[in-house]
């Protein structure tokens, strides 16, 4: 029997999870920061929630702290995280460590040429990155809306 080609074999490609700590941040109206994504990066104008990367040895709540120092300017208190969820992008297998974070000193600076926006449900601005919406849906929850996540068509909210 001839041995099998390369072509003839399926091979098994494992993608490792990319460990991201988000942030949720709310002010005292209930408003969450989102930001846009800059260009260069995947997805670059998507809005999201701010975080970032986990580097070797860091927690969620010292990656959170430090991408949210580096990003944006502030520096944030105390930070739990509420969810973990997983997303997979053509680019990356992504593990989210999502926090709710309620408090933080220093004044917002766009660090990377990003654009923010406090936002309330439905979301005004889009799109929004496919990964943050099983977290919008259970802030949605949480706050007994039962309407839409953004103002635009039910379409562009599947992932």
């Amino acid at each position: 029997m001839p041995a099998a080609s390369m072509g003839d074999v399926a091979t098994l490609v494992v993608r490792q999870h990319t460990e991201v700590a988000v942030g949720i941040l709310f002010r005292e109206d209930g408003a969450m920061l989102l930001t846009s994504r800059p260009e260069g990066k995947p997805y670059a104008g998507y809005w999201e929630f701010p975080g970032g990367k986990l580097e070797a040895g860091e927690s969620v709540e010292q990656a959170l702290r430090r991408e949210l120092i580096e990003e944006l300017g502030v520096t944030i208190g105390q930070a739990a995280v509420w969810k973990v969820t997983e997303h997979d992008y053509p680019h990356a297998l992504v593990r989210l460590h999502w926090c709710k974070v309620f408090d933080w000193s220093g004044s917002f600076e766009m660090r990377e040429g990003q654009t923010m926006a406090w936002q309330r449900l439905p979301l005004e601005v889009h799109p929004v990155l496919p990964g943050a919406f099983p977290v919008l849906q259970w802030m949605a929850q949480e706050q007994g809306w039962s309407g839409e996540l953004c103002m635009l068509p039910a379409v562009m909210q599947t992932t």
